[in-house]
């Protein structure tokens, strides 16, 4: 008896943090007023993690930015693809069909570029090459996004749906990126249905990669 008291009166280790940074703020969905937001919300953050990836003086920084980037990245791309692009052939009369096909074919070169840089190490000699390929390429359709496909789906919801549904595909947005692949696996569908059933089963795997996966700690810039 006096065994199991010791025993039960033992401190608990506290448990690790499995989370990246982004998701270990808040596990609640982010309320944004449009899908713009939620949107360009994202790439704001992906530009500032491949600030640090480049920036960071050590390789185990590199590592956690990079794991951060990689999360990112293949969250939001396949949550654009099952959400915001559909949307793009429902509102977009006429022309819709093609934007979204243009966004699929850059998400596929991203996607690509994601799948190599993902498996690399800090002190591969292409490491930094192989992550600023990968910027111009995604910075290209961030562009193209911002200033093109994304005010034409706001005003073209504006003018054929209610004030709420720019806010509500925003929500859908954001709760379909706590579902998705958390890295990049540029031979599965980008469309639905499939793409939600391949999605969903890869997800599970990724995310107890990520488990075992370093993150930027707590306390370092999260934007």
């Amino acid at each position: 008896m006096q065994t199991l008291r010791i025993l039960r009166a033992a401190p608990r280790a506290p448990l690790p943090r499995i989370l990246p940074v982004a998701a270990a703020r808040s596990l609640a969905t982010a309320a944004y007023r449009t899908v713009s937001d939620a949107i360009k919300s994202d790439h704001r953050e992906l530009e500032t993690y491949y600030s640090h990836i480049l920036s960071a003086s050590d390789v185990d920084s590199k590592i956690r930015w990079q794991n951060q980037f990689v999360w990112k990245l293949a969250r939001h791309s396949i949550s654009e693809e099952l959400v915001v692009y559909p949307a793009l052939e429902r509102f977009l009369k006429g022309g819709g069909d093609g934007v979204a096909d243009k966004d699929r074919a850059a998400h596929r070169d991203v996607k690509e570029r994601l799948y190599e840089f993902q498996s690399m190490h800090p002190t591969d000699t292409n490491f930094e090459g192989s992550l600023k390929r990968l910027m111009a390429v995604l910075r290209e359709h961030i562009r193209e996004e911002e200033e093109h496909d994304l005010p034409q789906l706001e005003k073209a919801m504006r003018r054929g749906a209610t004030d709420a549904d720019s806010a509500g595909l925003a929500k859908r947005f954001e709760r379909t990126k706590r579902l998705v692949p958390t890295r990049s696996h540029p031979s599965a569908p980008d469309r639905p249905p499939w793409a939600t059933v391949v999605g969903l089963m890869a997800a599970p795997m990724d995310k107890i990669r990520d488990i075992f996966s370093r993150f930027p700690k707590e306390g370092t810039p999260k934007h």
